[in-house]
């Protein structure tokens, strides 16, 4: 591919993801949309989904950023569920999903029908979790949707692997599928040990955060290839990797953290914004294929494959989430009551995303014996209708299920009051270590810095109390954020003086650049304390 139509797919995804920010449509579903649209306008270049390029370069920095995102001891609180989904639910709707498949349409082999059940059975949790914090579902059902997309695409991979050897002609046997099964997952998982532990000792002794986050950005890929050589999970190396950084992460310096969560936020923007938009222009791909299939009898296929996966989920979810509790008291001890609308939010939130339709562009042409893959491109047409019909359907009423079920939502002020009482605490900590500090001759200092040194402590003390207080009747800001809002016009009198004085040559760039670094600091700071209260 020429570098300006990558450009291009670049800019115009990122310009639609933006756009999508601003209305109640979820970014992928307008993403798809656009590319739906795009991909018959005249002039526009041909985009094919290349499964070498998604699958090693694509997936694992999204899965590493997923990782490191997510809560190390919130999904060890929910082990059970999460494998449930995420290893059991996958094999079984592979299935269950390619089962029902080959009833449908006969003359799909069993075989080739469970190549698809393997290609369709991973939900992408992207959309389904970006709407589940959007309207404050419990952070439990968020949590177990986080966890499923980290390890399920890993289940799917390996199935598929196997699927396909048994499809081809390879004569994989039950025993030799669940053996290459163990060895991926316990492979990748080995793998993600051995390189967790030097990785994040490299992180923490690199000195220099510019070297620290070109290391962040080659630890998924390096992860992934890794496990890869060896034949084992490429996936399950970088979410385990990607766990143990992330729960670590405050032990490395704040420059690296700064630099490295807004490298990953560009990085995460742009990979998911064209994913889904090459979700959108495989559609000519897969239908110039169908071949000896009608459009007519495929679409009727399609709907037929979207139901059995829609209720596959189901026929999983609900006894997966209520038959451990019946027969174990531990679990009932251990773990919250549920009660029916959690597993319904589960169920409906199986959407399938761009690992599908990569991982069904991989399927091989031919089988051993040289003969065409049997019904290779009504699979892909199948994954495509079915990645397309879960994204508008179900991502477009999750947001209303969520809504008429009423479940019980996240509290602001309650969160608002724990984050309060952390900092009170942090806060004498930090005041009693002061103490101590200036106590030795080796840390004097003038009056006015050892003030102000109590004074920051008192405001982030401060700070967060005040957001539960009373609000300007004419602005309708807390203390704090009026605060904050002077503090950035001050801020900006203070650059625009410094640049005056650098057009006057009475300070050099260098030295405007390393004045302008200091209070782009201060503004970040000021951000990321409006970030945490609108979250």
């Amino acid at each position: 591919m020429d570098a300006l139509p990558l450009v291009a797919l670049i800019a115009v995804s990122a310009v639609v993801a933006a756009a999508a920010r601003r209305t109640p449509v979820p970014p992928p579903l307008l993403l798809v949309a656009v590319g739906l649209v795009a991909e018959y306008i005249p002039g526009v270049p041909d985009y094919t989904l290349d499964p070498h390029i998604v699958l090693p370069l694509v997936l694992p920095p999204l899965l590493h950023l997923a990782a490191l995102d997510s809560s190390y001891l919130d999904l060890r609180a929910n082990a059970r569920p999460v494998a449930l989904l995420s290893v059991g639910y996958v094999l079984f709707a592979t299935v269950a999903v390619g089962y029902l498949t080959h009833l449908l349409v006969p003359e799909l082999p069993l075989t080739a029908a469970l190549v698809l059940g393997a290609v369709i059975a991973p939900p992408d949790a992207v959309a389904a979790t970006a709407i589940a914090r959007r309207l404050g579902l419990p952070s439990r059902i968020t949590t177990i949707l986080q966890g499923e997309s980290l390890v399920n695409d890993a289940t799917a991979i390996t199935a598929f692997k196997v699927a396909v050897a048994a499809a081809v002609g390879e004569g994989m046997s039950w025993a030799g599928g669940i053996g290459e099964f163990a060895l991926a997952a316990l492979g990748g998982v080995g793998v993600g040990l051995l390189l967790m532990v030097p990785i994040h000792w490299l992180r923490t002794h690199l000195k220099e955060a510019l070297l620290q986050n070109t290391l962040s950005l080659l630890i998924p890929f390096v992860a992934y290839a890794a496990a890869e050589q060896v034949h084992a999970s490429g996936v399950l190396a970088v979410v385990v990797v990607g766990l143990y950084l992330g729960h670590r992460r405050w032990q490395v310096d704040f420059a690296t953290r700064l630099q490295e969560e807004a490298v990953w936020k560009m990085v995460a923007f742009i990979l998911e914004s064209v994913v889904f938009a090459l979700i959108g222009l495989q559609l000519p791909y897969v239908l110039e294929g169908l071949g000896a299939y009608g459009i007519g009898e495929s679409l009727g296929y399609a709907l037929g494959v979207f139901v059995f996966v829609v209720v596959v989920r189901y026929v999983w979810v609900f006894p997966a989430t209520f038959l451990p509790r019946r027969l174990s008291a531990r679990i009932r001890r251990r773990e919250p009551d549920v009660t029916w609308k959690a597993p319904v939010i589960v169920g409906w939130a199986g959407m399938r995303g761009v690992v599908s339709l990569a991982i069904a562009f991989s399927i091989p042409l031919t089988t051993e014996a040289g003969e065409p893959f049997p019904g290779r491109n009504l699979i892909l047409f199948l994954t495509f209708t079915t990645v397309i019909g879960t994204l508008v359907v179900q991502g477009l009423t999750l947001p209303l299920l969520i809504r008429a079920l009423r479940l019980p939502q996240r509290d602001p002020r309650a969160e608002t009051l724990a984050e309060a009482q952390a900092q009170s605490e942090a806060s004498r900590a930090a005041d009693l270590r002061l103490d101590e500090l200036l106590a030795d001759e080796r840390n004097t200092l003038p009056g006015p810095l050892e003030e102000r040194l109590r004074t920051v402590l008192e405001r982030r003390r401060n700070a967060v109390w005040e957001r539960l207080g009373a609000v300007n009747e004419i602005t309708g800001e807390s203390a704090d954020a009026t605060y904050r809002r002077l503090a950035g016009e001050m801020i900006e009198a203070e650059r625009a003086v410094f640049v005056r004085l650098r057009d006057e040559r009475r300070i050099d760039d260098e030295m405007m650049r390393t004045l302008l670094r200091r209070l782009d600091l201060e503004e970040a700071a000021a951000y990321r304390e409006e970030d945490s209260d609108s979250a």
